[in-house]
């Protein structure tokens, strides 16, 4: 850095500088001592009233088909418009919606990603979810993999698949609940999501799915607290292993519910968790042999 750019006195005259815009000048003499062109004011601008800082659309995304760079005309000046004009509108308006749409994996990949966007909304995933379950949809169709099979079962796999990826605690009875698939159309498109993409998936933690159960029992804090213990305990000796972890999660909270009289049932405790009562028991025995 040059001298000139700490001082504070003209190096000409010794007279007192003034910052002017990006130059700083010699009030006295008029010397420019140095220039910044780097605008350091907002990088937004903005031509309505008050503090609007907006300066951008929406960010990418790629739960849309356009990754969201699409063009909307919009409604605002249909009001003050003849009825000529709004019909010539109108028209403009249509023509506009059908050709954002040009191809039939587009309009596969509009109709997935709306039921995609339905199903995360309706489980209260997060966002990073639905972005996941998106690409690899579009992963999927790139593979050729949606051929001879179900938009709904592959939309519904993709949400499955990115909860796993992403450790969220779901069950296959809770997604094909929400979803428009039936059972054998998800199991077979979450193969073949599988198999094909090698999804990076390991086995969930048990104590994840707690906090949803629990408040689906209705149990206490304190009976939640003691099957999280009792889950840890058990994964420290290696009892999970090889498990359904949500069936192995509601046994957790039924040896808790018995500890502490909470007055659960075993088909009570095995429904909420989708496991039949078999599985719950099996353990139950486990963690309290």
């Amino acid at each position: 850095m040059s001298d000139t750019a700490t001082t504070t006195t003209c190096p000409e005259c010794g007279g007192r500088l003034n910052a002017s815009g990006d130059e700083t000048v010699c009030g006295d003499c008029g010397l420019v001592v140095r220039a910044d062109r780097i605008d350091r004011g907002p990088e937004w601008r903005s031509f309505d009233d008050g503090d609007n800082r907006k300066r951008t659309g929406a960010p990418l995304t790629h739960s849309r088909h356009d990754r969201g760079l699409s063009t909307e005309i919009g409604y605002g000046a249909d009001g003050r418009l003849t009825g000529r004009k709004r019909r010539q509108l109108s028209r403009m308006r249509r023509e506009h919606n059908r050709s954002k749409i040009a191809s039939k994996t587009e309009r596969n990949q509009v109709y997935a990603f709306t039921e995609i966007r339905r199903m995360v909304a309706d489980q209260s995933l997060p966002e990073s979810v639905k972005e996941q379950a998106c690409t690899l949809f579009r992963s999927a169709q790139k593979e050729d993999l949606l051929r001879g099979r179900s938009l709904e079962g592959f939309a519904a796999a993709t949400v499955y698949a990115a909860c796993r990826v992403d450790t969220v605690s779901r069950t296959v009875d809770e997604m094909v609940d929400v979803s428009r698939a039936s059972r054998d159309e998800f199991k077979a498109a979450y193969g073949a999501l599988n198999t094909e993409l090698g999804l990076p998936v390991g086995p969930i933690d048990p104590r994840e799915y707690l906090p949803r159960f629990a408040s689906r029992l209705g149990l206490d804090a304190e009976v939640e607290r003691r099957a999280r213990e009792l889950a840890q305990r058990a994964q420290e000796n290696g009892i999970v292993g090889g498990r359904d972890p949500s069936g192995f999660a509601a046994g957790c909270l039924y040896a808790a519910g018995r500890e502490f009289d909470a007055g659960v049932t075993q088909s009570e405790a095995a429904d909420v968790a989708g496991v039949s009562p078999v599985t719950l028991r099996s353990a139950y025995h486990d963690l309290t042999a």
